[in-house]
């Protein structure tokens, strides 16, 4: 139990308390007001729910479970335009108005961290003082990723010679984030940075070990995100979205991936510049439409 976190969550009128895996992964979440529990990772089911009657009491509802078969794999993005384009447009939303406020291309890599630090985290002087006295404090994961999410956006940025796009700190209407969009000529990459310095990464079909250590689902999380951008950017365009999810290690000393490893594209820090030169998914119009779409707050809130 010691492995999961009770992480509070107050905006846009709701309440909730989050149970993440020390790499930010979120295993459950309760809303306070209604007591409703969603449990996202079942193997950490029990742990989460004895976390959160600690803090909500033993009178916790769990909500439940979407059917969805738990051997289907995800289908990979398809590449041909729709059959008949004309029926899908007449479904598409109209997209809100930007607002400078709700322009996510505004935001730095690692916005939302940094947001979340800027809350709740340890003042300078208290950071300083952490440094010098040589004390670990729970915010230094934090810092870690911050920095990964840094030097990875940096990377990123790179590839806007070749007509792509960058956006960073994505916030879901689940409370998580997408920590960069990657949007060009190649279509649409989710990629989710973990930052391990010096550490030995195995990635697998759905997990990854850190230093041999136990199981993470890096890979089926990122699966995941990659089909829910694809949801929300279909609803406000007319054509078929192509997104692929990626992993971006940041410091590690090696990497390995598994032969059957496919479905999520798996780098190193340095490695992501090699997305440039993909193409053929998009024409020029489809990627300012799908770009147009993405750099909306509001769109990505939607629940």
């Amino acid at each position: 139990m010691s492995d999961l976190s009770v992480n509070p969550w107050k905006r846009h009128g709701k309440d909730r308390l989050y149970i993440n895996l020390p790499d930010g992964t979120t295993v459950a979440w309760a809303d306070r007001a209604t007591k409703s529990v969603t449990i996202k990772v079942h193997k950490y089911r029990a742990e989460a729910l004895a976390l959160l009657r600690l803090h909500l009491g033993s009178d916790i509802a769990v909500s439940p479970t979407p059917v969805n078969p738990p051997t289907a794999r995800p289908v990979a993005p398809e590449r041909k335009p729709y059959r008949h384009p004309q029926n899908r447009a007449d479904r598409v939303a109209p997209l809100p108005q930007l607002t400078p406020g709700e322009d996510l291309a505004r935001n730095r890599p690692g916005a939302r961290l940094l947001g979340m630090i800027a809350e709740r985290g340890p003042s300078p002087t208290q950071r300083l003082r952490s440094k010098l006295l040589r004390q670990t404090s729970e915010w230094d994961s934090w810092y870690t990723g911050l920095d990964g999410e840094r030097r990875v956006g940096k990377e990123l940025e790179r590839l806007t010679a070749f007509g792509w796009h960058v956006l960073h700190g994505v916030e879901k209407s689940n409370g998580g984030d997408i920590d960069h969009l990657l949007i060009g000529p190649g279509g649409v990459f989710s990629i989710n940075t973990k930052t391990h310095p010096g550490a030995s990464v195995w990635v697998g079909d759905t997990m990854a070990k850190v230093n041999n250590g136990r199981p993470h689902p890096y890979a089926a999380a990122s699966k995941a995100e990659a089909a829910y951008v694809r949801g929300v950017l279909e609803r406000y365009c007319d054509f078929a979205v192509v997104v692929e999810p990626a992993l971006v290690f940041v410091g590690i000393e090696s990497l390995q991936r598994a032969a059957t490893q496919y479905d999520v594209r798996i780098y190193q820090e340095r490695e992501v510049a090699s997305l440039g030169p993909v193409s053929g998914a998009f024409t020029a119009e489809q990627v300012e439409r799908v770009y147009t779409v993405a750099r909306h707050r509001r769109v990505w809130l939607r629940t």
